[in-house]
């Protein structure tokens, strides 16, 4: 169908990756903040949108809006036949055995809450364990809470070294038979370490254990592989993929999916409701798909995935490493910074305090000069203070990012911290 082709960028090997023609694709870039060209370092938060997902709504809502799944007219058949490939796409991207292991959500938060409210309602009881590490984020903490509070399971936590680095023999000394669910993020968003899953998972299931990995900081950054890192729930959210907010992805193996219990309720999530014999429900991945679907949302994620495969997601990670290397080395010449997170293995994250200055003051005066980084605690707040810090400065790195716009954010870097001493 015509809206399912869209443009996409001449494919980019690492060795000729143009950032510049890249650059051409978000309109975002071109603007200005406080009268300086943006310098947009934001990314682990989310990232920006190309013009080729941005035009998905407007060829949606201007051409063939109408519910999925349900209708029997040209634009209902046009609107699931999309929607539908956004999920093809999406098994192809985490090269998932079967598109009906892929479900779709509002982001990795919601993805993770699903797996806890059903499985995890199901198959924890009182006496077992849940294993997560130090470096989750609270999307990956919270839930389990909730859940442990109620059933009475126990949550233990998997530590980590001096650099941020999951402490791999801590984790082996932890598992036993009592555990019965790894709950680990793929890569951290407050430090960038990137954790050894695919040995995680071997780990796990030595003992019995399932694992769910958090992916929504890896998605965009590398190639994953559900096959063979062998995980049995992995979640990413689209707005970190260079999609839309409001949708995300839960894969999770097909047997695990067929034997857990609806989350939510309502419309195209049943086969048969009645008053006297009940309701009964729909095969997967339908089940956990209550009412009606951000549709929009789900085709423009699948725009997403083809922008990042045609510029090619190992080439995306490749130059974001020379990004992070470049500014690694230059604020580590800034007296009195110290970088959290320096794990031999990392992601696109340069995450720092800077001793006599807020990091709340250096965000707020870094933005005036045009240059956008995320301060806080990044919904990490264990890990923070076990590193002895309430919040952090964050740079993140994506695809169109330069190593020019890397200078000019450690000169307004030493420019604020100039000012806040």
């Amino acid at each position: 169908m015509p809206h399912s082709v869209i443009e996409t960028p001449t494919v980019l090997a690492p060795a000729t990756y143009n950032v510049e023609a890249l650059r051409d694709d978000f309109p975002v870039l071109k603007r200005e903040v406080h009268g300086k060209p943006l310098v947009y370092l934001d990314n682990a938060a989310t990232s920006q949108t190309p013009q080729q997902v941005i035009d998905v709504f407007s060829d949606y809502y201007s051409r063939y809006n109408a519910n999925i799944h349900r209708g029997l007219h040209t634009l209902s058949d046009e609107a699931t036949a999309a929607f539908e490939a956004t999920r093809h796409r999406v098994k192809a991207f985490l090269n998932a055995d079967d598109a009906r292991q892929i479900i779709f959500t509002r982001g990795t938060t919601e993805a993770i809450n699903l797996v806890a409210q059903s499985w995890g309602r199901q198959q924890l009881t009182a006496g077992d364990e849940v294993l997560i590490s130090m470096l989750e984020h609270h999307s990956n903490i919270v839930p389990w809470q909730l859940l442990a509070a109620e059933i009475g399971f126990t949550i233990k936590v998997i530590p980590v070294d001096t650099n941020g680095a999951l402490d791999l023999a801590a984790y082996r000394a932890l598992l036993s038979e009592r555990t019965k669910l790894v709950a680990v993020n793929h890569v951290s968003n407050a430090l960038g370490t990137i954790n050894p899953v695919k040995e995680m998972a071997t780990l796990a299931h030595q003992y019995g254990a399932l694992i769910l990995v958090d992916g929504a900081q890896a998605a965009p950054h590398q190639t994953v592989d559900v096959h063979d890192i062998d995980a049995d729930f992995y979640a990413f959210s689209g707005h970190k993929v260079y999609g839309p907010t409001g949708v995300g992805v839960l894969y999770g193996k097909k047997a695990l999916l067929e034997a857990m219990p609806p989350w939510q309720g309502g419309g195209e999530m049943i086969k048969t409701v009645s008053f006297d014999a009940g309701s009964t429900f729909a095969d997967i991945p339908h089940k956990f798909e209550a009412g009606t679907p951000a549709i929009a949302e789900v085709i423009a994620l699948g725009r997403a995935l083809e922008w990042m495969d045609s510029v090619g997601v190992d080439a995306i990670g490749a130059w974001e490493a020379v990004l992070l290397t470049h500014a690694t080395e230059e604020v580590s010449r800034i007296d009195g910074l110290r970088i959290l997170g320096t794990a031999p293995n990392k992601a696109g994250v340069l995450s720092f305090v800077v001793e006599g200055a807020h990091s709340q003051d250096i965000g707020l005066l870094i933005d005036q000069l045009g240059v956008a980084i995320r301060t806080g605690h990044h919904c990490a707040q264990p890990l923070l203070h076990h590193f002895g810090v309430d919040a952090t400065c964050r740079a993140s790195f994506a695809a169109y990012n330069t190593l020019e716009e890397v200078d000019i954010f450690v000169a307004a870097l030493n420019r604020v911290i100039g000012m806040v001493r």
